[in-house]
């Protein structure tokens, strides 16, 4: 076990100390203040990457080393900044799905590698450790790919005040509650609800009462039957379902992992559960997922994030949605995954933050960088200045459903209410 592991919050500790508490732990060697390093004129800015590239989350990061590999020639022909080029260097480390192990790479890429800009993505368990290590230090950070509440209220955000260095974009539960909703106006199908909520970031903000999908399906004439929190890689999810069935839950939605969900699933099929639609959050979004459950993959669907269908274009390359994705079948020879897009902006908003500070070799002004953002990037507009809160901006949502299409399961846009500049492939189909 690793001292950041072992690190404790004591009952009158604050949250600030204890983050101070751990990334010295982390790394056996002081904090150097940002605004008291000599710099000469930067030619190389270090762009830390922390990413889930294995453990229950690493479908998220399937894409990286294509998208790593692209940014990278790029950064390395230099950036203008001030009249002069400037050279991107990416350290990229893996978060391994654990929230500890994100704190601590994080805490190396600030402390030990002293990168200028620290970026993360792929749900709170990595987002959130990588951004609270980011703010104690000071260090300007952009994360993305987690819904914006456990983001900003996961960290105990104070929507007057907000962060100091911590940027974040993506959409929000209040997008996906729509996008979900949305997708479930079809006939003949109960408004009854079973929710799978597991004890987690995303699991306990998707629940929330208050928050969460609760309130918003009651208003849209819903019922949600919500058994209570699951712990994380449970192998028994009998109680879930008997509470479904008792509900006569026709749709089934929720936020898990992939081993969870497997697991629900073959379960609820062999005690004889079948709902009419099953949209789960994380779990459905990656073609080796559905690839793995088979024939029982068809018909499941999901929330949208990105997709070659997206109207939205690179500012770093130029290049469509379509040809980013098309890229990445090409070179990997697997279907194209949710996650490059938002993997490919995160570099295009560093790109643009570096080109447009005023001083490389300042902390501040590279956040200030970051505040003022305006651009349009292959997910879409990221702007803080149009944020449900401070520090956070969000991108369009869809939702879809896995069909079969010409031999092959696709993630088809079967509605964009809630994004209609996004167009629609199909129709929902039934279980």
């Amino acid at each position: 076990m690793t001292d950041i592991q072992k690190a404790k919050i004591s009952p009158d500790s604050s949250r600030r100390t204890f983050l101070k508490t751990t990334a010295a732990a982390a790394i056996a060697a002081p904090a150097v203040l940002r605004s008291g390093r000599a710099w000469a004129a930067k030619s190389t800015i270090k762009v830390g990457h922390v990413s889930p590239r294995t453990g229950p989350l690493a479908g998220f990061a399937e894409a990286d080393d294509y998208v790593l590999s692209g940014v990278r020639k790029i950064f390395d022909g230099g950036v203008e900044n001030n009249g002069r080029k400037v050279k991107i260097e990416i350290i990229s480390k893996d978060s391994q799905s654990n929230p500890n192990r994100a704190a601590e790479v994080a805490a190396e890429l600030i402390l030990k590698d002293q990168v200028d800009i620290i970026v993360a993505a792929s749900t709170p368990d990595t987002v959130n450790p990588v951004a609270d290590q980011a703010e104690v230090n000071g260090t300007p950070c952009i994360t993305t790919d987690c819904p914006w509440q456990p983001y900003f209220f996961g960290r105990n955000g104070d929507p007057a005040k907000g962060f100091q260095s911590t940027y974040h974009f993506f959409w929000g539960l209040e997008d996906v509650i729509g996008a979900f909703l949305a997708l479930w106006d079809v006939k003949g199908v109960e408004k009854s609800v079973g929710g799978l909520f597991p004890n987690d970031a995303d699991g306990n903000a998707w629940g929330d009462r208050e928050r969460g999908f609760a309130k918003p399906l009651a208003g849209a004439g819903f019922k949600l039957t919500d058994p209570g929190r699951y712990q994380p890689l449970s192998d028994d999810f009998s109680a879930q379902i008997n509470a479904f069935k008792q509900a006569r839950a026709e749709i089934v939605t929720g936020n898990m992992i992939p081993p969870d969900f497997a697991t629900f699933w073959a379960q609820a099929g062999q005690q004889g559960f079948r709902p009419k639609i099953v949209t789960i959050g994380k779990a459905l979004l990656f073609p080796s997922v559905i690839a793995s459950l088979g024939e029982r993959g068809v018909g499941l669907s999901s929330e949208i994030w990105w997709s070659p269908s997206h109207p939205f274009s690179s500012s770093l390359t130029g290049d469509s949605a379509r040809k980013l994705a098309e890229g990445y079948v090409t070179a990997a020879k697997r279907p194209w995954t949710q996650p490059i897009g938002f993997k490919h902006a995160l570099f295009e908003v560093v790109a643009d933050v570096v080109k447009r500070a005023r001083d490389l070799d300042s902390s501040d002004a590279i956040v200030e960088a970051i505040r003022s953002t305006r651009l349009d990037t292959i997910v879409g507009p990221v702007d803080w200045s149009k944020g449900p809160v401070r520090n956070v901006t969000k991108t369009p949502l869809v939702a879809g459903q896995w069909q079969k299409q010409g031999g092959n399961v696709e993630l088809v846009i079967t509605t964009n209410k809630t994004a209609p500049s996004i167009p629609v492939g199909g129709e929902l189909i039934l279980l």
